[in-house]
């Protein structure tokens, strides 16, 4: 950007110069330009209000080789600055009020121009889960979904709603201007109209349609690409993001690396880092993380979710034709909806389910994680647990963390990939005592059980009954051998040493918020400081999620040593090198039974179902052979091959604790 220190009245045979390359100007001595300004690559400008003009001596090398050179050609503008070596041609209307960086390309636009004093997409409401309002999120360029969670959720702490939405107004305010501003490096071609919209650095804006009161905040290592016919209207893009083919916003929030293109629609919706978002629509969502949509015919609304794979048809409908549209619903991290699957809210989904067919009945299964939620006889059937011998539920935590595009070193987002954690356990652990209180109410001998508007099946609940069991057992084992690795001991004294916590904080429930693991007592705290002026700026309210974030594993260990003496009933700070050894091996069995369902269920993928349609003109061997060619061998499969390595490992890893555990008996 040039600096005003660095600027000069026109000369007056500069004045006389300009005129004979086709320049006007109301007034002359309102043109400021560089001390070694040149006139040479300036044609056809009209000039209106203050203008300050940079030097022109850079040439561009466009897409198939064509050479421009730098400068102002066939453009109105109106109390603009242009930095240095900028090329501005062919604005069919005008430029009003916008300071544009150094090295920029602006061809052929239509009309790009601040009115007013402008916010530029800050402090807009945007009206998440319920359309007719009461959980509106007021948006800015720092929000993370942390945040918007509980500006959107928390309703039952009004104070703490007024402190964070007081302290977004105040951001707004101070970011405010009759000015806007285009970054360095910016490239804006073919762009019909943008109004009241900031452009950060190496961002490019191309064929797009209208921009209207928004921000794009692009720069260097994370820049913004918005493309072909794009609509977007009180919005803010964040860094790294694609925005395009077609895609309409209207009062939303884009998360950083997230991909909405393919005449995706969405209004009155935040979407959080690495969301894709492709055909469909979305109305009133809260998309958390690596939420994705993809296909044409699904519907997303009035919902929140994270790590959601909406398959093709997903639908949703809040509003049962009586009050209008004022349900809404939560799917829990990690769900999936299958094809043409459909949910009637109010409703909530429990983490990392898989929902199949359609659903009236406006279940609550957020106590049953790993679960199917399955469409029989117009009845939702619940079978608890089973995802956790799923494949694809593993695939899915190992791809997420490989999948995130942020390339922003600030991270507005704090996302924790684990699949079993406080969150998780503990609902397992309530999930447990439920189905265990079915039994005791109904008989263990029953076919069907009722729970929260489902049925499940008594085979399906003494199956879960086991699979929870394993899981809680890995998460627990995982906790102490990580605590205990990598050290010799030589007396039980230094082993109840070693596994005393670090941490005060972690006891209690666990939260999930929209990506965030962290203990309700500490987000309890931190509310109570917002709520009476202890904390008094969004960046103190980030910097809390960014430490939770980072003491993660510290605050677990805190949870799981109670748990561990709890669930055991043990007392850690006095336990013997056998009852080591004892949880140890039963660690072992439950990570092992885990590893030989996953490797079953991966086994179902290379069954002769499976192989239907391949080898198409030949025999039975000729399938095999066209599967595996394309497909792999199971065996070689690196999915496959992955799970048996793990069970070796692990027991490797059992062993070597057992072993210096029996070196203190």
């Amino acid at each position: 950007m040039i600096k005003k220190e660095d600027l000069r009245h026109l000369l007056s045979h500069e004045v006389i110069a300009l005129q004979s390359n086709g320049c006007v100007a109301e007034n002359w001595d309102n043109i400021w330009v560089a001390k070694a300004f040149k006139c040479d690559r300036i044609h056809n400008v009209r000039f209106s209000g203050t203008v300050c003009l940079g030097l022109y001596e850079k040439d561009f090398i466009l897409p198939g080789g064509l050479r421009k050179q730098s400068g102002i050609r066939n453009v109105t503008l109106h109390n603009c600055t242009v930095g240095n070596h900028t090329l501005i041609e062919d604005v069919h209307n005008y430029i009003a009020n916008y300071v544009i960086g150094d090295d920029c390309l602006i061809q052929n636009v239509n009309v790009m121009y601040v009115e007013g004093k402008a916010t530029f997409g800050c402090n807009v409401s945007v009206s998440v889960l319920n359309e007719t309002g009461g959980r509106e999120v007021p948006i800015y360029n720092g929000l993370s979904a942390s945040l918007a969670y509980l500006i959107a959720l928390y309703r039952h702490r009004p104070l703490l709603i007024e402190r964070l939405q007081a302290l977004i107004a105040d951001y707004a305010a101070q970011h405010s201007s009759e000015y806007g501003i285009i970054g360095d490096h910016v490239r804006i071609i073919n762009v019909s109209t943008i109004r009241n919209v900031k452009i950060g650095e190496y961002a490019v804006v191309e064929n797009t349609t209208r921009l209207a009161n928004g921000t794009i905040n692009s720069n260097k290592l994370a820049p913004v690409f918005v493309g072909d016919s794009v609509i977007a209207e009180d919005f803010i893009i964040s860094s790294g993001s694609v925005v395009s083919e077609a895609a309409k916003m209207i009062r939303c929030f884009i998360g950083q690396a997230s991909h909405v293109t393919h005449n995706f629609s969405a209004h009155d919706s935040l979407l959080f880092s690495n969301c894709t978002f492709e055909n469909g629509e979305a109305c009133a969502i809260f998309a958390g993380p690596f939420t994705v949509s993809m296909h044409k015919s699904s519907l997303l609304i009035a919902g929140m979710y994270s790590f959601l794979n909406a398959g093709s048809g997903s639908n949703q409908s809040n509003h049962m034709y009586k009050l209008g549209p004022i349900h809404q619903g939560i799917v829990e991290r990690g769900s999936k909806t299958t094809s043409d699957s459909y949910i009637l809210w109010p409703a909530r989904v429990g983490a990392f389910s898989l929902v199949m067919g359609r659903h009236y009945h406006h279940s609550d299964t957020s106590d049953m994680p790993f679960s199917y939620l399955i469409e029989s006889d117009d009845e939702t059937y619940l079978v608890p647990g089973v995802n956790l011998r799923s494949v694809g539920t593993i695939r899915d935590a190992q791809k997420w963390p490989k999948r995130d595009k942020r390339t922003d070193p600030h991270r507005l987002d704090m996302i924790n990939y684990n699949l079993l954690s406080p969150y998780t356990i503990s609902k397992m652990m309530k999930a447990v005592n439920i189905l265990k209180g079915l039994q005791s109410l109904v008989g263990e001998t029953s076919d069907v059980y009722y729970y929260q508007n489902t049925r499940i099946k008594g085979s399906s609940l003494r199956t879960a009954l086991g699979l929870y069991g394993m899981a809680i057992n890995k998460f627990l084992g995982n906790s102490l051998i990580k605590r205990l690795e990598e050290t010799q001991f030589q007396s039980m004294d230094e082993v109840w040493q070693q596994l005393k916590p670090t941490s005060q904080e972690g006891s209690g429930e666990w939260l999930d918020l929209a990506g965030l693991i962290l203990p309700q007592k500490e987000l309890e705290k931190e509310i109570s400081h917002i709520e009476n002026g202890q904390v008094d700026s969004l960046e103190e309210i980030e910097h809390f999620f960014s430490v939770m974030h980072s003491r993660y594993y510290d605050m677990e260990w805190t949870w799981a040593y109670q748990m561990l003496e709890t669930y055991y009933d043990i007392n850690l700070s006095s336990i013997s090198a056998e009852k080591i050894i004892e949880l140890v091996r039963c660690w072992q069995d439950s990570v092992i039974g885990l590893d030989k369902l996953l490797y079953k269920d991966a086994q179902k993928e290379f069954s002769l179902t499976f192989m239907t349609g391949f080898g198409v003109d030949g025999s039975e061997k000729e399938k095999q052979e066209d599967f595996e060619g394309v497909r792999g061998a199971f065996e070689s499969n690196p999915f496959v091959t992955a799970v048996k390595d793990h069970i070796v490992v692990k027991k490797a890893l059992g062993d070597e604790l057992i072993s210096r555990m029996k070196s203190l008996l």
